[in-house]
């Protein structure tokens, strides 16, 4: 967790640094303009939200409600902030990609870049690795929505989105270095299950700050510089798959 936290705030200065504002700059004005759409609907929608779940809660479970309350309103929080931010680095994925690039040149020290690719080749397969991490997301999304659905299961849901969010925020941060560096969408996942505890510790982190307004637009920038450090020590050096 300390080390999350220390690479975090690292994160934030390096992508303050001249040259790498650039990269930053863009997306979020870009994050602006979707945030404020978001909180927009969030203050229209957000009390009849909170009444139909608790309407849906049997009367069995009644004498939770000092518990439910405040999962509930959890619940709907991790909801938005996942749809925010997954819109949000949709548009922005081209831009964290050179980004990610950026500030592992600075960090390795060296001045050639590690990604082979042209510009335009990176720019579209951040945006093809952005459409795998939804397509890997999109069923949990859906499974989470349905258990928040069911009476008595509902219950589940608040932690369950918050699991979720955790390790999302870890696919999305850790991708943008291993991407770089060629390792496939796969085998990324597999390296996050090996080293779980980094993983968790990290997303926790990021997962944490992305829920608080403005900060948040500073904190995606600095995740994916973040990303890099982590990627560096904890999973660079982790052997391939064997194959038979």
């Amino acid at each position: 967790m300390v080390y999350a936290v220390s690479a975090l705030s690292r994160g934030v200065s390096m992508v303050l640094e001249p040259g790498l504002r650039r990269y930053v700059f863009v997306p979020l004005l870009v994050n602006l303009v979707i945030y404020a759409a978001l909180f927009a609907l969030v203050i229209e929608r957000f009390s009849g939200w909170v009444d139909y779940w608790m309407a849906a809660i049997p009367g069995w479970l009644g004498w939770l409600e000092w518990l439910i309350w405040p999962l509930v309103i959890v619940s709907l929080l991790l909801v938005l902030a996942f749809t925010f931010t997954r819109l949000a680095t949709l548009i922005a994925a081209p831009f964290y990609g050179f980004l990610a690039e950026k500030v592992e040149q600075r960090l390795s020290g060296q001045s050639e870049s590690i990604d082979e690719r042209s510009l335009w080749r990176q720019g579209i397969d951040s945006l093809r690795r952005e459409l795998q991490k939804i397509a890997w997301m999109l069923p949990r999304v859906l499974l989470l929505v349905l258990i928040g659905f069911v009476p008595g299961l509902n219950i589940l849901a608040p932690p369950g989105w918050a699991l979720f969010s955790i390790w999302s925020m870890s696919i999305q941060y850790l991708d943008y270095p291993m991407d770089n560096n060629g390792v496939s969408f796969a085998e990324m996942r597999r390296r996050l299950t090996l080293r779980w505890w980094s993983t968790l510790t990290f997303g926790g982190v990021v997962s944490a700050l992305i829920w608080i307004p403005v900060v948040n637009l500073l904190v995606m920038p600095a995740a994916v510089a973040a990303g890099v450090i982590v990627w560096r020590r904890d999973y660079r050096a982790l052997p391939a798959p064997h194959r038979h």
